[in-house]
């Protein structure tokens, strides 16, 4: 029997999570209330496995993409856990987002597929999603100015030496330091 609370036993939800923010955590911890068992999906997981897109061009752009899938693997499991998400209620894997014929070989067809829409790239996703026939909850539609934190602000504040902590979780700060992100980042913007 399901739980009324979460109605659903799997969910899917998504995201790039360059840097993963406080935003982000509140889609991931809106998701999990849903189902018992949350499966993220990492977006543009590495650069063979995302095409351009032109409802959202700069997602394929190395600025915009910093971390390796290991790192926000690391990141998502290091936020969850410290929010108290059980690890065998989570499962994180790469989801190269823009090639739908290849979600059967990551994630679950037969769960609940989670998302916010803000704008075209959202749209789109929802469409790769109905094409599938998948089963689609979205969690949130609101316009780009309602959407909230940037990850692409964060970034910014970061190469510039602005303050960014307080828009991510503590999780997330300690390691962008530890891995010296605002240092890579600008050598990233210096080189292209």
């Amino acid at each position: 029997m399901k739980n009324q609370r979460r109605p659903w036993e799997v969910g899917v939800i998504h995201g790039r999570f360059q840097v993963l923010h406080n935003d982000h955590l509140r889609y991931l911890l809106a998701g999990k209330a849903l189902c018992r068992h949350l499966v993220v999906g990492i977006t543009n997981p590495d650069p063979w496995a995302t095409r351009p897109e032109s409802a959202d061009p700069a997602r394929s752009d190395p600025l915009a993409n910093p971390l390796t899938y290991y790192e926000r693997y690391r990141m998502l499991q290091a936020v969850l856990q410290a929010r108290g998400i059980a690890a065998e209620s989570l499962s994180v894997v790469p989801l190269p987002i823009n090639l739908p014929e290849r979600y059967l070989f990551y994630v679950p067809l037969n769960a609940v597929f989670f998302l916010s829409i803000y704008d075209d790239w959202g749209r789109r996703k929802r469409d790769y999603f109905q094409s599938l026939g998948l089963k689609i909850h979205v969690l949130r539609e609101v316009s780009p100015e309602e959407k909230g934190i940037s990850a692409k602000s964060i970034r910014k504040a970061m190469v510039q030496g602005r303050p960014w902590t307080h828009l991510v979780p503590p999780e997330t700060a300690a390691l962008m330091k530890k891995w010296r992100i605002a240092a890579r980042l600008k050598k990233c913007r210096e080189e292209g």
